[in-house]
């Protein structure tokens, strides 16, 4: 079982810059992805950007060259530096983790709890 408690957001001005944390706890050994996927009201969850064991990343169209995904494997954490924030980046945003089932094999999956991300006025 892996845990996942994301932070960071809140209310922002268009054109503002927001940060967000996710901390994991657990079988934190299994994970070999971490991602951000966000879902606005009345659309899908969709990814915004994963991050795995390389360092590899990808990132949804949209938030190219506005949005950097990192994170400290010591801490076990990821992050989502976000700039130039835009009123359509407005979502719940959840922290996602894939990890290997280390007893039956496959992949299991996890998510936070999400927080809000506001971008207005």
């Amino acid at each position: 079982q892996v845990k996942l408690v994301e932070s960071g957001g809140g209310l922002v001005q268009p054109g503002g810059s927001l940060r967000l944390s996710c901390s994991a706890s657990g079988n934190t050994f299994s994970i070999y992805r971490l991602g951000w996927y966000r879902q606005a009201p009345g659309k899908q969850r969709e990814m915004v950007a994963t991050i795995d064991l390389r360092d590899d990343t990808n990132y949804e169209d949209s938030v190219k060259g506005r949005f950097t995904i990192s994170r400290d494997s010591i801490k076990d954490e990821v992050y989502l530096q976000m700039n130039a924030l835009r009123p359509e980046d407005a979502a719940i945003y959840f922290c996602n983790a894939l990890t290997e089932n280390l007893i039956r094999g496959g992949t299991d999956e996890y998510w936070g709890q999400g927080t809000q991300i506001t971008v207005s006025p």
